[in-house]
């Protein structure tokens, strides 16, 4: 199913996988998405915390299912630009996967950092707070970079998890990225009026910095309650 929001942004409820075989070629200008780290399978469940509510350290059903980058090679090399560029968020689990697969395919695989200034703490002590996530970064020569003083390249970014009142609480979205830091790579990394697609659409966060930003957006999601939620949630950009 194929909603159109408005003249800047189309979602379609189902599997990626399948839509991506009807995108045109060489049509994207950014691919900017949110995957399944494959992390569930090493939570250790929720951690029970004296004289107050255990601290949620499950994901998702959905993570247990496992992601394979080297299905998503062919269509992503195949509707990107040859100046658009790729950001995917990923795991520590998953980094050589996507290396091995898309490196040998573009001109330059690289990394950026994602630091979280309010990481959910660690109770007992026993390890390094999680207050950092990747996401690699794929493009070839002649991309288009938005970029003017030094100190703006530095392949980091600093911003709290997604709070309230921007955090849905219903549905809840285990991984849901801040607005503020999806709206940083955005303006990095394409024009106003350019597609950015999110093949992963979760609850639409995506879609909403690209409204914020003037970019044209298309996103694909398969699970129904958050395919409803990102709608709700973009189609109250057009009526603003």
């Amino acid at each position: 199913m194929i909603v159109l929001v408005n003249k800047m942004a189309r979602l379609i409820y189902g599997d990626c996988l399948e839509y991506m075989k009807k995108i045109p070629d060489n049509c994207i200008d950014l691919i900017l998405t949110d995957p399944p780290y494959n992390i569930a399978q090493y939570s250790t469940g929720n951690i029970v915390l004296p004289g107050r509510e255990a601290l949620n350290n499950n994901i998702a059903d959905w993570d247990n299912i496992p992601l394979d980058p080297k299905k998503l090679l062919p269509d992503f090399k195949r509707i990107i630009k040859p100046n658009g560029n790729i950001f995917v968020f990923t795991s520590y689990n998953l980094l050589g996967k996507w290396h091995e697969a898309f490196d040998p395919e573009f001109d330059t695989f690289q990394f950026f950092i994602w630091h979280k200034t309010n990481p959910a703490p660690k109770i007992f002590k026993n390890g390094f707070l999680n207050s950092c996530e990747m996401i690699i970064c794929m493009w070839n020569k002649g991309h288009k970079w938005n970029f003017t003083k030094q100190n703006e390249m530095h392949n980091f970014f600093e911003s709290p998890i997604c709070m309230q009142p921007e955090r849905l609480k219903n549905p809840k979205h285990p991984a849901q990225k801040p607005v503020k830091l999806l709206k940083h790579i955005i303006k990095i990394a394409s024009n106003p009026n350019d597609i950015v697609f999110d093949p992963f659409m979760g609850v639409g966060s995506t879609g909403a910095a690209c409204a914020e930003l003037g970019r044209r957006f298309a996103g694909c999601e398969i699970d129904k309650i958050y395919f409803e939620a990102a709608k709700k949630r973009i189609e109250g950009y057009s009526t603003q």
